[in-house]
């Protein structure tokens, strides 16, 4: 499956902590554990979808510094075009992640002037790649509007996450609300239930699939062409080390079965939980720990998803 992602790409440190809240003291020496890499959605995206076998391109900004170089050394050491990644911000977005010992984490992300950027639609690698993509993922990031109305202008298949959203009619996402094929997002920080919320989404728009990701509870999926509504209990494969990224792999390998293998959502949404489940025992962060299809398949046997219909 040929996947297009326009996203954010950033250099991420993650730093271990103890707890939250945070105990004061002047220094700590966590030798070893302390990781920097690549990340970013954009890139959690499309080294998940490079591993699951598929071919990911991205749309991206960077600056001309040495974050910049080391992104554009790791998408070609990953068989990725950074062709379209554009080196036109001040200075390469990073971010610093706090993470406990049970894999939660607080988040601290610096975009520079990426907010700034508007993807040029007119130019004729950006619109070749739209043009050839099976899937276009816009996420959720200024630059990605314009790809947005190209993607459907094309009458591409588009599929976003929203991730946390604070209300229904949160301004800042409704373009990518209304415009999306697959919507994804998170059930942290909802104004109102899980089962509202999708509600309130299948009657004002047209999704074919809806998932709300819920962490250790798992996930819920609307499905219009089943007309239904199910809970999928969360694949519990223990020894959680780091939950960053976790929504990003569900959301990357769910689009990857239903769309590139043409299950159904129900049979995909259970190994994208299985791969996410993967995902977290890792900890070197947001695109560390990703699995193969084979791997899933052997770890799915084991996940005990429970299937509900509400």
């Amino acid at each position: 499956m040929k996947v297009l992602v326009s996203g954010l790409l950033n250099v991420e440190t993650n730093v271990p902590v103890n707890g939250f809240p945070l105990n004061y003291t002047a220094v700590e020496y966590p030798f070893m554990q302390i990781k920097t890499n690549v990340s970013g959605v954009g890139y959690n995206l499309v080294k998940a979808f490079k591993t699951l076998g598929n071919t990911p391109d991205i749309i991206s900004y960077i600056g001309k510094d040495a974050q910049g170089t080391v992104i554009k050394q790791q998408l070609a050491n990953d068989g990725i075009s950074s062709d379209t990644v554009s080196e036109t911000l001040k200075n390469t977005p990073v971010s610093v992640i706090l993470v406990d010992k049970n894999g939660k984490r607080q988040i601290f992300t610096d975009l520079k002037d990426i907010q700034e950027q508007k993807a040029d639609i007119n130019n004729s690698a950006i619109e070749e790649k739209i043009k050839n993509a099976d899937i276009v993922c816009a996420c959720n990031i200024n630059f990605s509007r314009p790809i947005l109305d190209k993607a459907r202008e094309m009458n591409k298949l588009v599929a976003t996450d929203v991730h946390a959203l604070n209300s229904v009619y949160d301004l800042y996402n409704t373009d990518f609300i209304s415009k999306s094929d697959i919507l994804f997002m998170s059930d942290e920080h909802l104004p109102n239930s899980p089962e509202n919320i999708i509600q309130h989404f299948r009657e004002l728009y047209e999704h074919k699939v809806i998932v709300i990701g819920m962490g250790s509870k798992g996930a819920m999926l609307f499905d219009r062409v089943l007309n239904g509504v199910y809970m999928l209990g969360a694949a519990n494969l223990g020894n959680v080390r780091n939950t960053v990224g976790a929504g990003d792999s569900l959301f990357s390998s769910f689009l990857h079965y239903y769309c590139g293998k043409s299950m159904n959502s129900i049979d995909a949404l259970r190994r994208a939980e299985t791969f996410a489940a993967l995902k977290i025992q890792h900890d070197g962060g947001g695109a560390d720990g990703f699995s193969t299809e084979i791997e899933v398949e052997k770890a799915l046997g084991f996940a005990d998803i429970t299937v509900t219909k509400i």
